[in-house]
């Protein structure tokens, strides 16, 4: 069984759900199996973080670790029945899970008695598709027994171009699977990908794998929602007099046309250059000029500039 996974993440049982993601970010980016190739020990450890996360970064899954209804590997725990209930009565024999037997009564989930997996027993009587149980077929067991495996969550980090463009990333799971995930063209953050039949196996066919997108910071793109914001430096000689200068884009550079007269935190539109919106449509780029003066002092430029100061000097206006 699989450790506590408020002691997996270092979490308090009181911890708040972002305490749980960074504490979960912080140790799946030390342990990663990229970042420590041929590290067994990094690797199982991400394993472990990474299952201990499935279930405290699921608001359900956490619900029912707290109140004991499944265990530290996800799997539900099936109580027993209680003696004189229901059609089976007691059973002072002392059969599996019934009052008055040699079989703790209470949760278990495939535990063995004297060499007896109860939840084999339990799971083929009840939701055996008419094995001697209820009929149904696959999910119709008696007593909340699901056939279906369990679905499995996990957080993948994009760039902002894969966002736009969209792309393929690799991924790995908590049990050592790696599978590559397509992102959409016009992904969005927190949105969430269903991989149908990439979760854990069951009687009746695997469950499902939910991915949720992060986008990362960009080293030169600023989000403001749909809205991206880069600053292009500019020379002084341009913004007093205008030109061309270039700039790049999520889709490769362009040259912009600087106005003549341009100062700093002056913004040029580029239409449909950003990110998609939640309706499906592309938000704008606008590049925020920043007059720059050269990396090496100028003495001709510093003579001009005090020239100018003692002739016409002015209050330059304050600007956001």
């Amino acid at each position: 069984m699989a450790r506590d996974p408020y002691q997996e993440l270092g979490v308090s049982r009181g911890a708040s759900a972002d305490e749980i993601r960074k504490a979960f970010r912080k140790l799946a980016k030390q342990n990663h199996p990229d970042t420590n190739p041929n590290n067994k020990e990094a690797e199982e450890r991400f394993k472990r973080v990474s299952a201990a996360f499935d279930i405290l970064g699921d608001v359900a899954k956490r619900k029912k670790f707290d109140a004991g209804e499944i265990d530290a590997d996800g799997r539900e725990t099936a109580r027993g029945f209680s003696g004189g209930q229901g059609p089976w009565g007691a059973n002072p024999g002392g059969g599996p899970g019934f009052e008055g037997g040699g079989a703790r009564r209470g949760a278990y989930q495939s535990e063995s008695f004297e060499g007896v997996d109860l939840g084999d027993i339990l799971g083929e009587m009840f939701g055996g598709g008419g094995r001697g149980g209820r009929p149904g077929g696959a999910g119709g067991g008696f007593g909340g027994f699901s056939q279906r495996g369990a679905d499995v969550r996990a957080r993948l980090e994009i760039d902002l171009e894969d966002a736009i463009r969209g792309g393929k990333k690799r991924i790995s799971f908590s049990d050592g699977r790696t599978i590559d995930v397509t992102i959409p063209k016009g992904a969005q953050e927190g949105q969430t990908l269903r991989l149908k039949g990439q979760g854990q196996p069951g009687r009746s066919g695997p469950g499902d794998a939910f991915i949720e997108l992060t986008i990362l910071p960009h080293p030169i793109y600023r989000q403001e929602g749909a809205v991206l914001v880069m600053d292009v430096p500019v020379t002084v000689y341009d913004a007093a007099l205008g030109g061309k200068v270039e700039a790049p884009t999520p889709e490769g550079p362009v040259t912009l046309t600087v106005p003549k007269g341009s100062n700093t935190g002056s913004r040029l539109r580029l239409k449909g250059r950003g990110l998609t919106d939640t309706q499906g449509r592309r938000g704008d780029l606008f590049a925020r000029l920043v007059v720059t003066l050269p990396d090496t002092p100028d003495p001709e430029l510093e003579a001009f500039a005090e020239a100018w100061r003692q002739k016409r000097p002015y209050t330059p206006r304050r600007r956001n």
